[in-house]
């Protein structure tokens, strides 16, 4: 991957930094292998976004606590990002770039501001940067990416914004350092939330300083962890100031651990881990600025310390085991191994904590070079390493610099951008525009502006809902009145506000149907059923269709969300997640052969949908077709990560024979 600069020079993703040299701030085209990205259609109104864990008595009962609490229904009013494969091609994207004498830090700020790259003046790449960017199923919103250090708001699982493009803008510290900002409103929770980065001339380390506006009269729960990929290697140590652990090896259960060795294997140490693992490192109060660390062989790697409110930290691997390489191959080809070392609000990701309506937090991140002695700190002595790794995580930056440059950012915080970079979504704007037709204050920084600019198609239908409210004009707005119902809405929006406003306007198949949206994403399914068919008597609709067959799944009436999902597809054939959903239904409900008509219907069968045909053949007693389909090779772009469907299916077409590599995605 290079960039080009706008000084036009080319060079490396993040050029080499040079000695004695200012703080500088470049952007430019940075051109990678990968893939786009688009949203489907149908809103995802009733899955669980994670399969839900059971956490062992061992566990604080505090985090149990929090663990039960604050998780959503799903992720409404987001559309899933599921429309990609794995063919890649030469994409610009851009790059900003930080450089000081010591580091060079490049982010992307299309791809939720990811922290790409962090290089040190001696040429040494502190993150897994991999050479091509290929989008997999691991999100909130299905795509999701390997590579840099992401930022996760919301809940578990990656954050909405992971593939898509945050606001980005710069501006300049009265002594000449430029500072990055990028930021959000974050709809599941309806906060806003900023990202300042910065490197001081002299400073080893990145500096980021995060911060979360609540501007609702509400509390919300709150969750945000950021995670650094960096190389794998056998020869690389992770610490952390804690002698236990939570951990999960994805089996569904969470439990304490001593650290570093359990079960015989000392488990800082990835490359020994047999299966995929998190350890959530139990750092205790004491430790008032927590850091974690990879190790190398040479005593180099990357460090991240925070501030206090930034508490949890976090180890994952892959494992050694088959599925886990087999991840590692999928999705950075090319790019050799990574690990993850995390740091969140919460001690471990099952968690959320709860924001008092109005509030604002802020903490500063650090990112360096942890620049150890590689004999110390992979010394066995578990606490002679760790002390060690603590001195030089503070040689890197000390706490007195770390709430040093809290306090500062603090000052400059609301600061107005001054050069803008980069246009995030336009549901911000929105948002100020309904609070003002509501008469709610926008309680949010000028610091991090949402231009009215910024709406766009997806938000200008609701846009001028709110100024036909405004008006008193009642409606007229193509939203409702001029929709076409074979045409699938291209947005959605969530809470009782709006299915207020809607409940002003005459009647339609649009509004009815929106209405049902709003009932289903809170778990109203009697009001959404009941929303859903007042659409089609107005117009029918494959969406309103859809909208019951998701109803009738949740009350367990099988058979008739298959008869539904056949009446959507009937208006709707092309829509291949519709597909998708009313083959899984037949099969769910036993029904082969229905199963086998909507796969011999589709237009274009993909891996998914023969994947589903596979699976119909072994529930209707052919396993010769079954077999052939798998001889012929399945690629599923968005295999779901946990998801077994290619190794189950193997496993009941082949029993007892050995598991292609290819079909084997097992984690635990």
């Amino acid at each position: 991957m290079t960039i080009e600069r706008v000084d036009g020079a080319r060079g490396d993703l993040a050029d080499r930094p040079q000695a004695g040299a200012p703080s500088t701030l470049t952007v430019g085209p940075a051109r990678v292998l990968t893939s786009t990205v688009a949203e489907d259609s149908l809103p995802l109104l009733d899955a669980l976004l994670e399969v839900p864990v059971t956490i062992d008595d061992g566990v604080p009962p505090a985090i149990r606590r929090r663990a039960a609490a604050g998780r959503p229904r799903s992720m409404h009013p987001y559309l899933v990002q599921s429309r990609y494969g794995r063919d890649l091609t030469p994409t610009d994207l851009t790059a900003v770039t930080l450089s000081n004498a010591h580091l060079s830090a490049t982010f992307l700020p299309g791809l939720g501001g990811r922290l790409w790259s962090l290089r040190t003046a001696e040429g040494r790449e502190l993150l897994h940067t991999p050479p091509t960017i290929q989008p997999a199923n691991l999100a909130l919103r299905n795509a999701w990416f390997a590579g840099g250090v992401e930022w996760n708001i919301g809940t578990r699982g990656h954050s909405p914004h992971t593939m898509a493009p945050l606001h980005t803008a710069s501006f300049t510290l009265p002594d000449g350092t430029p500072v990055l900002r990028m930021w959000e409103l974050e709809r599941l929770r309806g906060v806003v939330y900023q990202v300042d980065a910065w490197l001081p001339p002299t400073s080893r380390a990145l500096l980021v300083h995060v911060r979360i506006q609540n501007p609702k009269a509400t509390d919300v729960p709150m969750y945000w962890w950021s995670n650094a990929a960096v190389p794998q290697s056998d020869d690389v140590r992770v610490l952390a100031p804690a002698d236990h652990a939570f951990a999960t090896s994805y089996d569904g259960g969470v439990r304490a651990v001593p650290i570093p060795v359990h079960e015989g294997i000392d488990r800082t140490w990835p490359t020994r881990s047999p299966r995929s693992a998190d350890y959530f490192f139990d750092v205790p109060d004491a430790v008032t600025h927590p850091w974690v660390a990879a190790v190398g062989a040479d005593g180099h790697g990357l460090a991240q310390v925070s501030t206090s409110r930034l508490r949890g930290r976090k180890l994952f691997v892959w494992g050694t085991g088959a599925g886990g390489r087999h991840w590692q191959r999928w999705l950075t080809p090319g790019g050799g191994d990574y690990l993850e070392i995390q740091a969140g609000l919460a001690p471990t990701q099952f968690e959320h904590l709860e924001m008092p309506a109005g509030a604002s937090w802020s903490w500063v991140e650090a990112y360096g070079d942890v620049a150890a002695d590689a004999g110390r700190a992979h010394d066995d002595g578990w606490p002679g390493a760790v002390g060690h790794v603590a001195d030089r995580v503070a040689a890197m930056i000390g706490p007195d610099d770390l709430e040093a440059a809290l306090a500062d950012a603090a000052t400059w915080a609301d600061a107005e951008p001054e050069t803008s970079i980069a246009a995030g979504s336009g549901w911000g704007a929105l948002d100020a525009r309904a609070r003002r037709h509501a008469g709610q204050p926008w309680a949010v920084s000028v610091g991090t502006p949402f231009d009215a600019a910024t709406i766009g198609p997806e938000q200008e239908p609701w846009s001028a809902l709110v100024e036909a409210a405004d008006a008193e004009a009642g409606g007229g707005h193509a939203l409702l009145t001029g929709a076409d119902p074979g045409t699938p809405p291209p947005s959605y929006v969530a809470g009782e506000w709006w299915d207020g406003l809607l409940a002003e306007v005459p009647p339609s198949w649009a509004r009815e149907y929106h209405r049902g949206v709003l009932a289903h994403a809170v778990g109203n399914v009697d009001a959404a059923d009941a929303f859903y068919a007042a659409s089609h008597e107005h117009a029918p609709s494959a969406w309103a269709f859809r909208g019951r067959a998701r109803v009738a799944a949740e009350r367990g009436d099988d058979a008739a969300c298959v008869e539904l999902y056949a009446q959507a597809l009937a208006l709707a054939s092309d829509q291949v997640t519709l597909r998708r959903e009313a083959v899984a239904a037949a099969l769910d409900a036993g029904d082969a052969t229905r199963a086998f008509r909507f796969v011999d219907d589709a237009p274009h069968p993909d891996g998914r949908l023969r994947l589903l045909e596979a699976r119909a053949a072994v529930v209707a007693g052919d396993s010769e077709r079954a077999a052939r389909i798998l001889a012929d090779g399945v690629v599923v772009p968005d295999l779901r990560e946990g998801e077994t469907s290619l190794s189950d299916l193997w496993a009941l077409v082949h029993p007892g024979e050995p598991m292609p590599a290819e079909y084997d995605f097992r984690m635990a």
